[in-house]
Order: structure tokens, then sequence, then C-alpha cells
């Protein structure tokens, strides 16, 4: 099956190229490009895509922006997937995407879009409920924490590192419950650990647990681990 998205983008020559590059992906099916917000909006209740591919800065009647919008059909539409192509490689605005949740959200930087192969990816993974955050991204944040306190990930229990990889699929502590065979009260303790070692206790709940997550992607993305367990 292929992947039915909607470009956007306030640039002709982005829009151009996007859809010239994927439009010969034989796993992408483009069926709207747009230009501003309410066209995208348009679009969406248009042709119920299964990813919107959109610039991180597009012309609103609000102001609103591309994160804005992805927080907005997190709410209408939680199936949608939403990938943002930005030019800012800060950690805060990957953070503000994932306020809802990581699920079926990317936060890719805009000299990526060259390349089709990571694009495509991209797009495929979060059409199937997974993220994805552009590598220098996790590298800026997990830079700025090192510098700070550093991220104490290796100091994570086995079942602890379970735990996030749950909590990086964006899953409620009830679903996290469900797929470890743990009880709910159990999950919150897990979490409270990992938090205290990674030193998030300070921070809302939200905001800590799309923080743990980059950290975690960070350090899949960075060496690989034996099977937790």
């Amino acid at each position: 099956m292929t992947v039915r998205v909607v470009i956007a983008d306030d640039s002709f020559l982005v829009r151009e190229a996007l859809s010239g590059l994927l439009g010969s992906a034989p796993e992408v099916d483009v069926v709207a490009v747009v230009d501003d917000i309410p066209s995208l909006q348009a679009a969406v209740a248009r042709e119920d895509p299964d990813v919107v591919l959109t610039d991180i800065q597009m012309p609103s009647f609000d102001g609103g922006g591309g994160i804005q919008f992805a927080a907005e059909l997190r709410r209408a539409t939680p199936e949608t997937g939403v990938v943002i192509l930005s030019q800012y490689a800060e950690a805060e605005f990957a953070l503000e995407l994932f306020e809802g949740g990581s699920a079926r959200r990317a936060y890719i930087l805009k000299e990526r879009v060259g390349n089709r192969a990571e694009l495509v990816a991209a797009i495929t993974a979060v059409a199937g409920g997974g993220s994805v955050v552009d590598p220098k991204v996790v590298d800026t944040l997990i830079a700025e924490r090192s510098r700070q306190e550093g991220a104490a990930l290796a100091d994570l229990t086995s079942r602890e590192r379970e735990v996030l990889a749950e909590v990086a699929q964006g899953k409620s502590n009830s679903a996290i419950a469900e797929a470890l065979f743990l009880t709910k009260r159990a999950v919150e303790k897990h979490i409270n650990a990992i938090f205290m070692k990674l030193d998030l206790r300070g921070s809302e709940d939200v905001s800590s647990r799309v923080t743990a997550t980059l950290i975690f992607l960070a350090d899949e993305r960075r060496a690989p681990h034996p099977p937790v367990g």
C-alpha cells in the first residue's frame, strides 16, 4: 500500500521539488500540493491523507504555522501523521511538535529534502505510527544536556529502558502497562525513576516525556544496545 501525502510549503520551488521527488517514489501517492494553512486544512478535509508534509513556517490567517497545525490535527484526526520540514536545528521546535506525544510525528531539517530515501523513510515511519527526529536536532539536545548535567541512560535498568522505549512511541501509562504486562502503578514508578535518573524531575510531565523520548532516540541512533528484558 502507498502512503497518501499532502504537501504544504509557501515556496513554489520547494513545492515543485517535493512533488517531483515524491511523485516518483512508489511508496508515496501525492494527493494534493498547497501553499498556505487554509488550503492545507481544506486539502486534509477533502483528501483524508495518511501524512501531511509541511514547512514549519506556513502562511495563515491567525499567524500559526506548521507545528500549530500539527497540534490542531492531533486533536481533530489523530491518525493523520505530520512530517515537519524546518531550517531550524534547535531542539525546542521538536519538543513543541512532540508535546502531545511523539507518535506519528517527524521533525526533519530542510537540508534533507534532496535525499528521497530519507524523506520517504520518515513519511512511511510516521504513517506506521512511529516518530523521527533529525539527527542534528537530537545532537543539539544531547550536546546541551551533556554540558549541563549529562543524560545517565547507562544507569537505567533493562526494565526502565523497556518502559522508556514505550514512552518514545507516545504511549500512555495505561498502554505501556498493557504492552509490558505491568500494573499501571508499576509503570508510574518506573517512569518516576527514569525522570529522576535523567534529571527531569522539575519539568512538567509532558515536557519530561518528550525530552526523555529525544534522549532515548539519540541513544538508540548512536550505538546499539543488547536486548532488554
